[in-house]
């Protein structure tokens, strides 16, 4: 399995930067993973192999399984997050691609090209601290699936 987590435009703040890099790291000992700056949201669908927003179908020319952090999507428990990761490893071969959006969030064209859309919660974010929540939550489910103490005692 491969995951991409790719974010809009260029980190700011070093301290985020720092804790990318951190959890990217924690994150490559359970899965190949890859962290991406992407300039926009057609870049974004671009790399996906996604048709730009209002084009073609979901599927059509597909490299990758989108699924767009979001206040309109799905709130999952950190063990529900797991068992979707899970079970998205053992049945799907394709590269599985978590985006953040910019300060200003997806299109809803954009949001309609996803396959799915996963929220962090009701609260709103700033853009680059749901890129480290969304990292943290990653790295956690790997370590919910392979019985690693770290989510032990939460």
């Amino acid at each position: 399995m491969k995951i991409k987590i790719a974010w809009i435009g260029k980190t700011k703040e070093p301290a985020i930067q720092s804790l990318t890099d951190e959890y990217l790291k924690r994150i490559s000992r359970y899965v190949q993973v890859e962290g991406l700056a992407l300039r926009d949201e057609a870049a974004l669908l671009q790399m996906c192999g996604h048709a730009a927003p209002g084009k073609s179908s979901k599927t059509a020319g597909r490299k990758s399984t989108l699924v767009l952090m979001d206040s309109r999507g799905k709130q999952l428990s950190s063990e529900e997050f797991a068992r979707f990761l899970g079970d998205y490893q053992d049945r799907n071969p394709w590269p599985l691609v978590f985006a953040v959006g910019s300060a200003d969030g997806f299109s809803d064209a954009a949001a309609g090209g996803a396959q799915y859309l996963i929220s962090l919660g009701r609260m709103t974010l700033a853009h680059e601290l749901a890129r480290v929540i969304l990292l943290e939550q990653v790295y956690r489910a790997f370590a919910i699936l392979k019985g690693h103490p770290y989510h032990s005692g939460h």
